[in-house]
């Protein structure tokens, strides 16, 4: 029985169409698969995270073929083996979402509020929206994310604690549930 191998590829470069194609297709053609993928521009730049799998032979031609084929697109990548995520015991996944004016240190305090707390982020998407995006005309910011809950702390606290920070810091917020898969 061959072992699954796993691999994660990060890729920044300039934008432009069929990089996407061309990094897939080479995924496939060394026979990987590809687990997960979040691809994003920022400003000019096209950034594209992969979690791959395969057996040892398709992750080790992923790893020596995928530096020519970044050359060629004139992507800086990194490649690192890693193992499959264990779901953490004990821990339940809420998703949390909140906005308001985009107030530089938000973020930090947030992220900082939950390490203190113990909550393990699983995932984070933070947006500035302009003027021309908001109701009300000003510069808003927007994140998402997913956490897990460990059990001993009790929803209840956990959401009014979060929700006095989100106060504090001009922010709406809702707190959810997320169904485990």
């Amino acid at each position: 029985m061959m072992q699954t191998q796993y691999l994660v590829v990060t890729a920044i470069g300039t934008d432009k169409t069929g990089i996407i194609s061309n990094l897939t297709r080479l995924v496939s053609e060394c026979s990987g698969n590809i687990l997960d993928s979040r691809m994003a521009i920022f400003g000019q730049e096209f950034t594209f995270i992969m979690l791959l799998s395969g057996d040892r032979m398709a992750i080790s031609k992923i790893e020596s073929t995928l530096p020519a084929t970044s050359h060629e697109l004139g992507l800086l990548t990194m490649m690192k083996r890693t193992s499959r995520h264990q779901i953490l015991t004990d821990t339940h996944p809420y998703a949390i979402d909140y906005v308001g004016p985009d107030i530089p240190g938000t973020l930090s305090k947030v992220t900082e509020f939950l390490a203190e707390q113990q909550v393990s982020i699983s995932s984070l998407k933070a947006d500035t929206l302009d003027s021309h995006n908001t109701d009300n005309g000003e510069v808003e910011h927007k994140s998402s994310l997913t956490v897990q809950l460990p059990d001993r702390i009790g929803i209840d606290d956990f959401t009014k604690s979060f929700e006095g920070l989100c106060q504090k810091l001009q922010q709406s917020c809702s707190i959810r549930p997320l169904t485990q898969e």
